[in-house]
């Protein structure tokens, strides 16, 4: 699987992840930048495809992904009945104007 570097090696851009879905499943809409939210959107989708699968493996993968058991357990009681109906597909972006510092595009990601 081809991945975007992020400008970090590979355990800083594994912790920024980690930080992102937390805080993409916290607040369930999270502004950054569109890099990180097309890389963050892969994962996002691996999970709630894991929390519709809804057994034990698939919980203790999800635990592995985030490192947050509050964050699983909110993923997988809320988000399997919004989804059901939906095969993938569960994330929206949209872009914003660019950051004021550097003009790097600016997204808003969040659950459909």
């Amino acid at each position: 699987m081809s991945h975007r570097k992020l400008g970090r090696n590979s355990g800083a851009r594994r912790a920024l992840i980690k930080s992102l879905l937390i805080a993409f499943f916290t607040h369930e809409r999270i502004e950054t930048t569109e890099a990180r939210a097309k890389e963050l959107r892969k994962f996002a989708e691996k999970l709630i495809t894991l929390a519709k699968k809804g057994d034990l493996a698939a919980r203790r993968q999800a635990i592995s992904m985030t490192g947050n058991d509050q964050i699983v357990h909110k993923i997988f009681e809320e988000i399997p009945d919004k989804y059901s109906d939906r095969a993938s597909g569960y994330t929206r972006i949209v872009k914003l104007s660019p950051r004021q510092g550097d003009a790097a595009p600016m997204v808003l990601i969040e659950l459909v």
